[in-house]
């Protein structure tokens, strides 16, 4: 047995300290959380004496199993429930124990455990992203009317401002955070025994409280209550996966931006991360950033194996694509939870040079509000005259006013991009509060 942890974050540091809610350990309370509560479910159905089962639950909890050992001793049953039992079954008193694991089968407990380490990362991710929300939205306000040039295929186009652009940033976390809370709510509990149908339940507590035995299972747990098994059925997890890679996606867009405006000839935005270069002692590179987009590249593939693996659910249990789908949700929930984290150092720490700003919007000298001027020249000099006064040389504001169809424009208001933003400041406005 190996006796050092695989995955100690070497080459995850986007991950790092911040893995410990889906670690092996969270699982490993799962799994006995199930278990613990599949005892409560059946004293809530009246076959199990509720001191007896309490009393399970005292022995169980801590449990004080070992991880490593449990890990190894699954091999051969290919999950780790089937060795769980075995070690569960000799702490309770005498009698629990014929009901440890009564009517459930591996899938059930191991099932169940994921939605509780799912919904538990969900939930850190969506209050992480409400913090992220709360910071850029702020910073939207603040930056209201600071006037930028817009992008499109990497080039200028036209006015916008910086507080347009993040309340776009915002608009996307909060989309994303709204997926991942339903997303969480909706994660049920598992219970179908063998092959779905519940049929040891049935024959040891009857049809009503076999049927009663989901909900109360599901009640215990705090997980919703399932209004079937959903075996091979996988969408609470191809659900969850989603919600998960669209908060990524969203965040991904945000550092993304943050890396390009950042650049040394660009520098509109700077990254509160400034980390150094083992070769380049001028170096501020925006890590934050960095493990940002690291992430938004690693998640949707990860989602991709937990769709795969729902697809080739077949029979009443894959052979395979169930457990294929173990450690490419808990990778994914690992990547989420880290991005997220990032992203609220990231968003407190954003700063804005305006005099950067300034500098790049005059880059083109005026050009950036070509789409401006042709509809107000182009009626005046024709589209062939337009084209020729945009290629020409010399500074454009005075080429402008060399028309002699000009001379009643106010030409300095014509090509101030402070006057040409549109609807960017009401796109700040609008925002609001965080739903």
């Amino acid at each position: 047995m190996p006796s050092e942890v695989f995955d100690s974050g070497l080459l995850s540091p986007g991950t790092l300290g911040h893995d410990d809610t889906v670690s092996d350990a969270a699982v490993l309370d799962a799994l006995v959380a199930a278990e613990v509560a599949l005892l409560s479910a059946y004293a809530a159905t009246g076959a199990l004496a509720r001191e007896v089962a309490d009393a399970a639950a005292d022995a169980l909890e801590p449990h004080g199993l070992d991880v490593a050992a449990l890990a190894a001793a699954g091999v051969a049953g290919g999950n780790p429930v089937i060795p769980l039992v075995g070690l569960l079954r000799p702490r309770v008193p005498a009698e629990a124990r014929p009901w440890v694991h009564r009517g459930a089968t591996s899938q059930d407990v191991l099932d169940t455990a994921l939605a509780l380490v799912g919904r538990s990362a969900a939930a850190a991710v969506v209050r992480d992203l409400d913090a992220i929300d709360d910071a850029l939205t702020a910073f939207a306000r603040d930056n209201r009317d600071v006037v930028a040039a817009a992008r499109t295929l990497t080039q200028h186009a036209v006015p916008t401002t910086v507080g347009a652009r993040a309340a776009g940033w915002v608009r996307g976390i909060r989309r994303a955070a709204t997926r991942v809370r339903e997303a969480r709510d909706a994660l049920p509990a598992q219970l179908g025994g063998a092959a779905g149908t519940l049929s040891a339940a049935v024959a040891d507590v009857g049809i009503e409280a076999a049927a009663a035995l989901p909900g109360a299972f599901a009640e215990a747990l705090g997980l919703a209550t399932p209004d079937a098994p959903w075996h091979t059925q996988r969408w609470p997890f191809t659900e969850l996966t989603d919600a998960l890679v669209q908060a990524v996606d969203a965040l991904g867009v945000i550092a993304a931006d943050v890396a390009t405006l950042g650049r040394t000839e660009i520098a509109e935005l700077s990254d509160p991360s400034a980390g150094g270069s083992s070769a380049m002692p001028q170096k501020a590179n925006p890590v934050a950033s960095v493990l940002l987009r690291a992430a938004s590249l690693r998640a949707p593939l990860l989602g991709a194996t937990v769709h795969a693996a729902a697809a080739a659910a077949v029979d009443e249990r894959p052979d395979g694509a169930w457990h294929a789908e173990w450690p490419a949700l808990r990778e994914l929930c690992r990547v989420a939870l880290g991005a997220a984290a990032h992203g609220v150092f990231l968003a407190h720490g954003l700063r804005v040079d305006a005099a950067a700003v300034a500098r790049n919007l005059d880059l083109t000298d005026g050009l950036i509000v070509s789409e401006r001027l042709r509809g107000v020249l182009v009626p005046l000099i024709g589209a062939e005259r337009f084209g020729a006064l945009l290629a020409g040389d010399g500074n454009l504001a005075a080429r402008v006013r060399a028309l002699p169809e000009a001379a009643a424009l106010d030409v300095d208001a014509l090509l101030d991009p402070a006057e040409y933003v549109g609807l960017a400041p009401r796109l700040v406005d609008d925002l609001g509060g965080r739903p």
